[in-house]
């Protein structure tokens, strides 16, 4: 008895997924690959990439063109289909932020960070691969051990390669998890230097050089919990 069950296993066929589903219309082999998109992302927890994606669908299936026919049956929804932190997500409008903040008491938008740890996450960003030494250089004070602890607890910033330097200290580069939370797709979507200079939101110059802080009077202004 226990050989013949052991053959039936060994015999057994893996059951397949149909993902070119060629018994159906054309029409409603798209629409099943659209249903079967929306189920992947609706019930994943962070973006969804074109692999994944890629998985549940036949190989003639664009999935670009699956996304675009989403989106447009999402047109006055209160929320979208969006292309995020390299793959997608489903994300609410702005539009409903207030509501979701008098309902929740929480707006999802906007990190916990404090005024300082958010200019060092995006001095991070910018000048990744960098290391805790190199931070310190540029806002003219240490940036303390607790304070990378809390951006890497928060799932911002990540290790990077060791530098090159004198020690071979960590670096540190940022992640996913920070592509997502902020709303950028890949890093090139980050603002550029020269936009952010003529908000008059740093001195690019004293940036780069390290002779100043990203900020006027950051030292003044902001938040020195680090120093606690």
């Amino acid at each position: 008895m226990a050989d013949q069950s052991t053959r039936r296993k060994e015999n057994a066929q893996p059951s397949l997924f149909d993902t070119e589903l060629e018994h159906l219309p054309p029409e409603l082999r798209w629409r099943e690959w659209m249903s079967r998109i929306e189920a992947v992302v609706f019930a994943a927890s962070a973006p969804v990439t074109r692999e994944v994606l890629g998985r549940v669908v036949g190989k003639s299936c664009n999935v670009d063109l699956i996304i675009d026919d989403i989106r447009e049956e999402l047109r006055g929804r209160p929320y979208d289909l969006v292309s995020i932190a390299g793959g997608w997500q489903y994300r609410t409008r702005p539009a409903f932020a207030d509501a979701i903040r008098t309902a929740t008491g929480v707006d999802e938008n906007v990190p916990d960070l404090s005024q300082f740890e958010t200019m060092v996450l995006m001095t991070v960003a910018y000048f990744q691969p960098v290391t805790r030494g190199e931070l310190s250089s540029f806002f003219g004070r240490e940036i303390s051990r607790d304070l990378i602890g809390d951006l890497r607890g928060a799932g911002f910033i990540a290790s990077g390669p060791r530098s090159p330097t004198p020690g071979a200290p960590y670096t540190y580069v940022t992640t996913r998890t920070f592509l997502s939370h902020f709303g950028f797709n890949t890093l090139r979507e980050l603002p550029d230097i020269e936009a952010l200079e003529d908000a008059g939101l740093l001195n690019k110059d004293k940036w780069l050089s390290g002779e100043a802080h990203l900020i006027p009077r950051l030292n003044d202004e902001g938040d020195h919990r680090q120093d606690e």
